[in-house]
């Protein structure tokens, strides 16, 4: 597939939507006055507190804060990417996804094939830990490591005999059922021409997706050769950067937190012993769309690694690859075993009870801060800046919000100086976002960072975005701060516009800077019965006080260093009586 995917599909998309008809269809909704209810599928809850506006189509909970589109319902509850949940929405619609440039998203029914032709050689597999005459040394194997029979049933295991061509005789009887096995990874083209079997005696391990299709394997040695682990390669439906392996058991649930371990044997071992949501990487260090997948889950990850010198590496890159995700109510810790020491081992040795103490977690922003201090002097102001440097790009990383400041203080405690100094140094990295759906305006405007109206305008344009219209030219906002810089955008998008909704607003800001606020305006909408008039007037006498503050504030620095003495006598009036600048100010 090639280039984006057109905003204006997403709009036409969401008009041809009901989210109440989405959500209806995995939580069961009832109508309360304009708007509908449920029990809030992202917490638990006694009484319903998770709201769905048809008007707006947009969902809130005011027990947890969940808030979005029908887009964002399915990622969140279905655990999908934003590609994956347009994807979902536009065959219920029976519409094409199309992408800029020409392109159209893979059809599912090709890929459907790929996890179709998988799921028979799970099955072969299986059988053969159950029949091959030379299973019993996996099986014997799968009992030394305390696998039990339910464990191995529950996780599908299977057994790869040795050989070069067991899978092809069994499933590649044409040159087209080869080619398939090879495009999904199951077979290595010969340079002579041909294929053999890419897995050959190894215990094999199924790797699902999120949404429990089959889409690769990983296959285990049972002796000391290399290498240890093997998975599948990347196939148009495998991508290790993207799975983790055991994710798809836990559809459905809402964990309290979730461990991330480095192997198969470690994942099930830990689910043997009663431990729940455990997931593994796939061979490589946690990727952002890992983290994304996981905090989509839960809001506290705790990442177990060995105790050597390369689970601190580890650990490291995963703690770096978090920080941009980090918004306020993620958490992220860690568990270092002692050395000599996994998971697997670990559990059998010490128990469960020992391994989900969780005295022995370091919180994220420990890990980070006693890392950066190695190696530096604190008693010397060198050192103390040395610290300060090796800090700066870390911090500039994380979301703004309550962890971030707090970092800051600590690390002012520990370089003896104040939290003021050190904010200005920080390296703030651009915004990141997975869908640039529209040029970027400069930031969001924060709470109390630029003039009150603001927050109050944007709302309203979010309940009604029609409102929008009545504003003829956006102009003179485009010489004020960044907040009123950003409301000219948001206007203008409206003016082209003219059937815009509340959701298709919040899916143009997806990715950017912007997004959580406006969720967190929308979801705070005051939805009092009040007609179109009062809404027209509300909103305009909002533009009116912030055109007169605008007016102030201009008055404000052009007085700012003049003497009154310097002013002609209209100038003097002006200050009993205000009024905008005009060109006899100037």
């Amino acid at each position: 597939m090639s280039g984006r995917i057109p905003q204006s599909f997403i709009e036409d998309l969401l008009a041809r939507t009901d989210i109440v008809d989405v959500i209806d269809t995995h939580v069961p909704l009832r109508k309360s006055g304009k708007n509908w209810q449920a029990l809030c599928p992202f917490h638990d809850e006694k009484s319903p507190s998770f709201s769905v506006s048809q008007d707006k189509q947009f969902y809130h909970c005011f027990g947890c804060g969940a808030n979005g589109t029908a887009i964002s319902f399915l990622m969140d509850y279905n655990n999908m990417g934003f590609v994956e949940a347009v994807e979902s929405l536009a065959a219920r619609a029976g519409m094409d996804v199309p992408r800029e440039g020409g392109g159209t998203v893979r059809s599912e029914t090709n890929l459907s094939e790929y996890h179709e032709l998988l799921e028979l050689v799970i099955d072969y597999y299986r059988c053969q830990l159950k029949e091959h005459p030379q299973a019993a040394r996996a099986v014997e194997y799968l009992k030394s490591r305390g696998i039990t029979g339910d464990a191995a049933a529950k996780f599908e295991l299977g057994y790869a005999p040795p050989g070069w061509d067991n899978l092809i005789s069994a499933m590649g009887g044409s040159d087209a059922a080869q080619q398939r096995l090879a495009k999904a990874g199951m077979l290595i083209q010969r340079d002579s021409g041909g294929y053999y079997d890419r897995f050959r005696d190894r215990i094999m391990y199924p790797i699902r997706d999120h949404r429990g299709r089959a889409v690769g394997f990983g296959g285990r040695v049972m002796d000391d050769s290399t290498p240890k682990y093997l998975n599948s390669p990347e196939t148009p439906i495998f991508h290790k950067g993207k799975e983790l392996y055991g994710l798809h058991q836990l559809r459905g649930t809402s964990p309290a937190r979730l461990f991330v371990v480095e192997g198969y044997m470690d994942a099930l071992a830990l689910a043997q012993f009663g431990i729940s949501g455990v997931v593994a990487t796939l061979g490589t260090a946690a990727t952002r769309d890992h983290m994304e997948r996981l905090f989509r889950m839960t809001a506290r990850v705790i990442f177990c690694f060995d105790g050597d010198e390369a689970g601190r590496r580890a650990g490291w890159r995963a703690l770096e690859t978090a920080l941009p995700l980090l918004r306020d109510g993620r958490q992220v810790y860690f568990l270092f075993l002692p050395e000599e020491e996994d998971p697997d081992t670990y559990v059998r040795r010490h128990g469960p009870e020992t391994f989900e103490d969780e005295q022995r977690y370091v919180p994220l922003s420990d890990h980070l801060l006693n890392t950066l201090k190695e190696g530096t002097d604190l008693n010397t102001r060198e050192g103390r800046a040395q610290l300060i440097d090796r800090a700066m790009p870390h911090l500039g990383a994380l979301p703004t919000g309550a962890l971030r400041q707090l970092l800051i203080q600590d690390l002012a405690r520990l370089a003896r100086t104040e939290p003021e100094q050190i904010d200005p140094l920080i390296q703030r990295p651009a915004a990141r976002g997975t869908q640039k759906l529209r040029p970027r305006p400069r930031h969001m405007p924060a709470r109390g960072e630029t003039m009150p109206m603001l927050p109050q305008i944007i709302r309203l344009l979010l309940r009604r975005p029609s409102l929008g219209q009545l504003v003829e030219d956006t102009k003179p906002l485009r010489t004020g701060p960044p907040g009123e810089v950003f409301l000219a955008d948001l206007l203008d998008f409206i003016h082209s516009r003219p059937h815009i909704t509340c959701a298709a607003i919040l899916e143009n800001w997806r990715g950017s800077a912007f997004e959580a606020r406006l969720r967190e305006l929308s979801g705070t909408q005051d939805d009092s019965d009040m007609d179109a008039l009062d809404l027209e007037r509300e909103f305009m006498g909002a533009m009116e006080r912030l055109q007169a503050q605008r007016s102030r504030k201009e008055r404000q620095d052009w007085l700012q260093g003049k003497r009154l003495e310097d002013l002609s006598a209209d100038q003097r009036a002006g200050l009993r009586n205000p009024r905008p600048v005009g060109e006899s100010d100037r």
